[in-house]
């Protein structure tokens, strides 16, 4: 007689923990580049409070969306008049993050220069608040400006004078 093989019925789904797997895998992935990128664009300030670079004049802290007062650095993205624009952007928003990365970064809110009663909103500097910022009680405007990363802008009690542009002949 013939010995009796046992059979095992193959399961409907056989891919299914691999599979599993690799999405737990991807997931953690995607969390870790996202903790990355936050570290980057990040730094806590003595409060404890996180200091979020948006662009070389603009900062996010506790909520509220700051424009830095004193000077002025080249525009992002589309709002980018030309490609040398556009570079100067990166290098300035790259270069506030690594101040603020180095550690000792305050912020203080300042009056911006608005009409009364419109601060803070749409009217008054894109609904931005205004803010002066300092590392090691060095004001960044100043670091910015001496590096040729900013331009001085120095605003009136309640308007600001025309930016100066940022690209040769336009």
């Amino acid at each position: 007689m013939s010995p009796v093989i046992p059979f095992r019925r193959r399961s409907r789904y056989p891919r299914v923990p691999f599979a599993l797997g690799v999405l737990a895998a991807i997931a953690l992935g995607a969390a870790a580049i996202a903790a990355w990128m936050i570290w980057q664009c990040s730094s806590v300030s003595p409060s404890g409070q996180i200091i979020e670079v948006i662009d070389g004049d603009t900062v996010r802290f506790d909520g509220a969306v700051y424009r830095l007062v004193g000077f002025d650095t080249p525009e992002r993205g589309d709002k980018a008049r030309c490609d040398d624009e556009r570079r100067r952007a990166d290098a300035a928003t790259t270069r506030l993050r690594a101040l603020i990365a180095g550690g000792d970064a305050r912020l203080g809110r300042v009056a911006c220069a608005c009409r009364p009663g419109q601060e803070g909103t749409r009217y008054c500097n894109y609904g931005r608040l205004c803010g002066s910022l300092s590392i090691g009680g060095r004001d960044v405007g100043q670091i910015l400006i001496s590096e040729g990363l900013a331009h001085p802008y120095i605003c009136g009690a309640t308007n600001c004078p025309q930016r100066r542009p940022w690209c040769d002949g336009r």
